[in-house]
């Protein structure tokens, strides 16, 4: 039997299910899940799946990754609400993926775990399902392991295995849509041209579960904890000194004000921070960058697509600012001259919570 396999969250315990209710069927496990965006989220949850196979000893198949077909066939229906016609054309396009597989491999039976996620239409699948069957002769295995307690079931399943737990179905429709109506900013979008690991990012989040894996395989103890912080994530950034934008670094938690823009003229130097007459701005050279973080960077353009880990960037400016608290902008630039400068930040500071290995 082919079960296809949309996550681990949903196919730990559907998996477990059918292993206990066909003990005799030889199960395969495929990943085809072209709607996951963006390719981070998708290595993750493929990560996870793997993982959870390895666990319950069943073979993992993965299929392509052809965003750009998924993308054409729900063109026009981007802006539908989930459990619509949109996720309907997904269903399809999934479904009949596997069943085509599944007769590939020699397989005469099929099912997937999209059936036991509580955001998923069982009535649409089924019929999806039955109409494969009849065209391809693939027996489509229907199976409600949701109802009753299921749910919790799964639940502790997910707990008591590490397992990730993302927080949007994956299409990036239904994530757009999500936050939006969460009002909260949609940072799993965000990839600097630096390949920063950002906190609570989905690259850091893959690190986190890489991780989980190792432990498991050196079998470590290990928990997997939550914690709430303060995040950030700069939007834009530039300066411009006599109309030329010139290469600048911008840490992390700068911020300048709700407009995203000052102007103004350096008033003072004192131990290597320059400081600027506005908005609680300061300046460091790279010459002095480089003396704090013991670095020989040649240029602020090299600082900018190779900069230091996220948490050695925080650390480095608490050692330069002196004040844990402090949100004020601070820029790194080769040299600083005595001119007009205008400033552009557009960032955001929120709370958040991320996952950590204990």
């Amino acid at each position: 039997m082919l079960v296809h396999i949309c996550c681990a969250v949903d196919s730990h315990y559907f998996l477990e299910k059918i292993k206990e209710e066909y003990p005799d069927e030889k199960l395969v496990g495929y990943f085809y899940d072209p709607n996951i965006h963006p390719y981070s989220e998708y290595r993750l949850r493929y990560l996870d799946v793997e993982y959870s196979c390895k666990k319950l000893n069943i073979p993992l198949l993965e299929g392509a990754y052809n965003l750009e077909e998924w993308l054409k066939k729900v063109k026009g229906m981007e802006h539908l609400p989930e459990k619509g016609d949109r996720c309907t054309v997904c269903y399809d396009d999934r479904l009949e993926n596997s069943v085509i597989k599944a007769k590939e491999l020699g397989c005469d039976k099929f099912t997937t775990t999209l059936l036991i996620s509580p955001k998923k239409s069982q009535e649409k699948l089924a019929i999806i399902g039955d109409n494969l069957t009849k065209k391809y002769g693939v027996d489509f295995i229907f199976k409600d392991y949701r109802s009753g307690n299921g749910g919790e079931i799964q639940g502790l399943r997910v707990k008591e295995n590490s397992l990730y737990r993302q927080n949007y179905c994956g299409c990036l429709f239904g994530l757009t849509a999500q936050r939006e109506n969460q009002k909260k900013i949609m940072d799993e979008m965000f990839n600097p041209i630096s390949n920063q690991i950002l906190p609570e990012s989905i690259e850091q989040r893959l690190e986190l579960y890489k991780k989980r894996n190792r432990f498991e395989d050196e079998k470590k103890e290990y928990k997997i904890i939550k914690q709430k912080f303060l995040n950030y994530r700069l939007m834009s950034g530039k300066v411009i000194v006599n109309k030329e934008v010139i290469p600048s670094y911008v840490f992390a938690y700068s911020v300048i004000n709700n407009k995203g823009f000052t102007n103004g003229k350096v008033e003072l130097e004192k131990d290597e921070i320059f400081y600027f007459n506005r908005d609680e701005i300061k300046f460091i050279t790279l010459k002095t960058f480089n003396n704090f973080a013991k670095t020989n960077y040649k240029s602020t353009k090299e600082l900018i697509y190779k900069p230091l880990d996220f948490c050695e960037e925080v650390k480095l400016r608490y050692e330069i600012l002196k004040n844990p608290y402090d949100l004020s902008a601070l820029i790194v630039v080769d040299e600083v001259i005595d001119s007009k400068y205008e400033i552009f930040i557009n960032s955001v500071t929120y709370e958040d919570i991320k996952e950590e290995i204990v």
